[in-house]
């Protein structure tokens, strides 16, 4: 009895198997499968080229990065040219102004030392001629007011008598012959000389003792 029922089991299961409706199940298992390979294959065939987009657009980021890089080196280094540019401009400028202002204030002075020699050659006249000492003191003031505005702008007398003779500060418009060691000593000034910021304007006019 047992025995039969179970055969009569296993003769459903084979039909069952055997039957379109499981036929068709497993057509449409395949056919679900199938699709489910398409699809996958679908996306994988995407992401590789999602991934090729990407890879190209950043390939694309990083020229253009190389590009703003060389760019950005380009125009620091125009700036630091043009930065030395203007600072030597500005040196240049300054340099120039100096000498304008120099050269300006030197003939200036050349024009005024004449009045100074005038002032000292009054101050000499007033003093020997006995009149009343205001007006030496007076003219005396004007003259160390004058002399110390003109000092205070760079101008220096030239010192000579009982000097050594120097051609590059000195004139020699008279010679005289020297006593002892006295060779080369300035024994008068003529005319006074002057610098101006270290540099001659006027050479003195001196009488050197020399030896023949």
């Amino acid at each position: 009895m047992v025995e039969k029922q179970e055969k009569n089991l296993q003769d459903l299961e084979k039909n069952e198997l055997d039957s379109p409706e499981t036929d068709k199940k497993k057509d449409d298992n395949q056919d679900n499968n199938e699709q489910e390979n398409k699809e996958d294959e679908a996306d994988i065939k995407e992401d590789q080229s999602g991934l090729e987009k990407l890879k190209e657009e950043l390939q694309t980021k990083e020229q253009r990065i190389m590009e703003l890089e060389n760019l950005i080196e380009g125009l620091k280094d125009r700036h630091l040219r043009l930065q030395a540019d203007f600072d030597n401009y500005r040196k240049r400028v300054t340099r120039e102004k100096e000498e304008i202002y120099t050269t300006a204030l030197g003939d200036l002075i050349k024009q005024l030392l004449p009045i100074i020699d005038n002032f000292e050659r009054a101050l000499d006249s007033f003093k020997s001629a006995n009149l009343d000492p205001k007006y030496y003191d007076g003219l005396e003031m004007i003259y160390k007011e004058f002399i110390g505005i003109l000092n205070k702008n760079g101008l220096e007398e030239i010192e000579a008598l009982n000097c050594n003779f120097d051609p590059n500060l000195h004139h020699a418009v008279m010679k005289v012959e020297a006593e002892g060691d006295e060779e080369n000593i300035i024994k008068e000034v003529f005319q006074k000389g002057y610098m101006l910021n270290n540099k001659v304007i006027r050479p003195s006019m001196v009488k050197v003792a020399v030896k023949n």
